[in-house]
């Protein structure tokens, strides 16, 4: 690896972007999460919250995702805005191995950059990821089984659409860890050994 890149891959309510975030903050280096979508905003002058209805979302087969005349413009040519942000994001996600230390959150960087990034997947068991919806957002249960079921389903079609790889092919990362079982400190402590076995 260039620089130390450490791609996270993760269910929804398993902590990976928690785990993700505080691992960066504790070797002082760089993280992307929604920060990716900021950066292609800006880079590309497109607005903020157009990319972001779009974000780890497959296109729909049927209807555009977004009602904005940007869709429609000469730039884009009738292309999804969710390829759009794909393609700005892959681009980005490209160039950071080459400029810094980081851990990059979701947006198919573990598939991305296969071979420059330590490969993490963040998983738990699905009532366990509902109890943490619950106490992060204050929803129902009701609710909260809802949503996770939903984006679930979203991130693993939008992983598998983009990578043809399977989003639950463990044999595709270097370290699967169960936030549930483990608890998101000894996750971090998982990673930075491994981190420490790949300089040797």
């Amino acid at each position: 690896m260039s620089n130390r890149v450490i791609t996270i891959n993760r269910m929804f309510g398993s902590n990976g972007r928690l785990i993700g975030k505080t691992l960066a903050e504790k070797l002082e280096i760089g993280f992307y999460d929604k920060e990716l979508i900021d950066l292609a905003a800006k880079k590309n002058n497109i607005p903020f919250d157009t990319l972001a209805k779009v974000d780890e979302k497959k296109a729909s087969q049927w209807v555009f995702p977004v009602d904005s005349e940007l869709q429609f413009t000469d730039n884009f040519s009738f292309v999804p805005m969710n390829d759009v942000l794909y393609d700005l994001q892959r681009k980005i996600i490209l160039s950071l191995p080459q400029k810094e230390d980081c851990v990059i959150v979701g947006r198919c960087a573990t598939n991305i950059l296969k071979d420059k990034s330590l490969k993490i997947f963040i998983h738990a068991p699905f009532e366990d990821r509902v109890q943490n919806v619950i106490r992060r957002t204050g929803r129902e249960e009701a609710s909260a089984r809802k949503l996770v079921k939903k984006m679930d389903k979203e991130r693993r079609a939008y992983y598998e659409y983009f990578t043809d790889s399977k989003w639950l092919d463990m044999t595709q990362y270097d370290l699967c860890l169960d936030s549930s079982r483990m608890g998101y400190e000894k996750c971090i402590e998982e990673i930075e050994n491994q981190l420490q076995m790949m300089k040797k």
